[in-house]
């Protein structure tokens, strides 16, 4: 799935791809960082190697999330339906009402 030149090796055009894929946008610069994380060419081996290093650590899972939130902030606040509209639309989808579960835990201003 990530291979999608079928060449054997991940490169920055197949990392976009599958970005691309699943609805998140990475930037060139992410890209980059990505590529360069490998110190060579990036085969199936390699990256497992990589997730399995990523995986290891949890700093990173934090800035994930913060910098999801960041995405959709305005003025310190995140819009409902904006929101909704991602989880539903990009990724791993949810319902409806999986977001509407979400939601009733989260403190909505209508303002």
């Amino acid at each position: 799935m990530m291979d999608h030149d079928k060449d054997g090796v991940i490169s920055k055009s197949d990392l976009r791809a599958t970005f691309n894929h699943i609805g998140r946008i990475a930037s060139e610069k992410e890209l980059d960082e990505m590529v360069n994380e490998a110190p060579g060419p990036i085969n199936f081996t390699q990256l497992l190697t990589l997730f399995a290093n990523r995986q290891s650590g949890s700093a990173d899972e934090d800035k994930v999330i913060i910098a999801a939130f960041k995405a959709f902030e305005v003025d310190g606040l995140i819009d409902a339906e904006n929101l909704r509209n991602a989880l539903c639309t990009w990724g791993d989808k949810f319902t409806q009402g999986e977001v509407d579960d979400a939601y009733e835990n989260f403190v909505i201003d209508d303002n």
